[in-house]
């Protein structure tokens, strides 16, 4: 592979974006999402990089210069979160649909089965990404998984440990790494890391390592449906979420209506 420079989103003007806030988020489909980034990891060339903001990322967003270009300059910026949805309807915009982070990352991963790509996923609770490994090689045989890493704590602040994880993921090889260390902290990891990196995409996937492994349960498929998978994760860890959901859905509606007004 080519050594790594990180592409930007200006490689491909002539999608349709919706501005929420200070965030410029894709309207694309779940499958041509998915198929454009396939496309995009057997191009090769360039290091680029796919982010998933919900509605935290966008609040976010609003105040932290340095994710806002992280997000901007992601050459696929795809709306998780239903309220992404609603901003935009009530912006008199609309998305094809939602792009759960977690529904691609699996995507991803049955496409790289088929097609022979390799995956390497980082970060995520301790044994999540194993265990999120075992389910998509039952799901996909032929799943080549290049690697799995999960660092400890503080990790970032230990220069030898920086450059160990990019040691192990450039040996490896990957097609396709998944970063799961949480919003802002996995953007701020691909920023330091991937123009040292021969990566060809990488993924913000936040929790999607526990999610697929069984460790948090996803909301049944009817609730999901409904929009509620937010409300399901917030009755079953109140204390953890409450302020997220909560607190975050407010500032991120009145982010929406102060955009709304403004125009």
């Amino acid at each position: 592979m080519i050594s790594a420079v990180v592409e930007t989103r200006t490689a491909a003007p002539s999608v349709p974006r919706v501005q929420i806030g200070q965030t410029t988020v894709d309207c694309r489909s779940f499958e041509d999402a998915e198929n454009e980034i396939i496309a995009a990891v057997k191009r090769g060339g360039r290091s680029q990089y796919v982010v998933t903001p919900n509605a935290q990322g966008i609040v976010l967003a609003a105040t932290e210069p340095r994710l806002r270009r992280l997000f901007a300059d992601a050459a696929f910026v795809l709306p998780d979160g239903v309220s992404l949805l609603i901003g935009a309807r009530i912006l008199g915009k609309k998305f094809p649909e939602r792009v759960p982070g977690v529904d691609m990352f699996q995507a991803l991963c049955r496409r790289a089965a088929k097609e022979g790509l390799r995956v390497f996923l980082l970060g995520g609770l301790p044994g999540s990404a194993e265990k999120a490994v075992a389910k998509l090689q039952e799901l996909n045989p032929g799943l080549i998984v290049a690697g799995v890493l999960c660092p400890p704590l503080g990790f970032e602040k230990d220069l030898n440990q920086v450059l160990e994880i990019r040691r192990q993921i450039n040996a490896a090889r990957p097609d396709l790494l998944f970063v799961a260390f949480g919003t802002p902290k996995q953007e701020y990891w691909m920023d330091e890391n991937l123009p040292h990196l021969d990566v060809p995409m990488s993924m913000a996937v936040g929790g999607s390592f526990e999610m697929v492994g069984g460790i948090v349960p996803r909301a049944p498929k009817w609730v999901q449906s409904l929009g509620a998978e937010w409300l399901y994760r917030l009755s079953r860890e109140p204390r953890r979420l409450w302020k997220r959901y909560l607190v975050g859905n407010t500032q991120f509606l009145s982010i929406v209506l102060r955009q709304r007004l403004t125009r």
